[in-house]
């Protein structure tokens, strides 16, 4: 068991509806142990991987992604969810569906923080049914970057997301894979990754 599965383990809350509560440490409140082991393990597993940039979607996205792009050198973006006063430049625009949120968002990353150039490392906090992964997808096709692979801390492995991405040739690397939950008993139990 890896320190991301223990601190699950230890601080998580199960709720109704499948949702697996982590605002103590990810969410709300930011653990620095816990995103500097998260960056690092996402910095080891892609070792040798071509990542001159990060993607990540507001907000519980952005803790990850700024200590990874620490350790790897590189700025980070992370697209926003919706449009501000100061939103002049041309964006890139896709849609996904929050779980948590129960609506459908339509994302942006301005045009001049991607390139063609763009070796591109998708990170996020959860993967679900993938909807967000797949709009930052969608936002790095768009670019023209390439796609370097995508680094998650918590997969629901029992959810369809990460088989699809997986399916569609995508290198993906979750830290913790939960194969099942029980709000009852409060347990969890996750793939073996060994």
């Amino acid at each position: 068991m890896n320190y991301l599965e223990e601190k699950i383990m230890r601080d998580g809350v199960i709720l109704p509806g499948n949702v697996l509560k982590v605002d103590s440490f990810l969410n709300h409140q930011v653990d620095i142990e816990a995103m500097r082991f998260m960056a690092q393990e996402l910095q080891r597993r892609f070792e040798g991987v071509k990542i001159t940039k990060i993607l990540t979607i507001e907000a519980s996205g952005i803790a990850i992604a700024t200590m990874l792009a620490h350790y790897l050198h590189v700025p980070f973006v992370f697209a926003k969810k919706c449009l501000t006063i100061n939103s002049i430049d041309d964006k890139y625009v896709s849609h996904a569906f929050s779980f948590t949120e129960n609506r459908r968002h339509s994302v942006y990353v301005s045009k001049p923080y991607l390139s063609p150039a763009d070796h591109v490392l998708i990170v996020d906090d959860f993967l679900a049914e993938s909807e967000a992964t797949h709009a930052l997808i969608d936002i790095v096709r768009q670019a023209g970057a390439t796609l370097a692979g995508i680094g998650i801390a918590i997969e629901k492995g029992y959810q369809k997301g990460g088989r699809l991405l997986r399916d569609e040739g995508y290198h993906v690397e979750s830290i913790a894979i939960i194969k099942e939950m029980d709000v009852k008993t409060q347990t969890i139990r996750f793939v073996d990754q060994g």
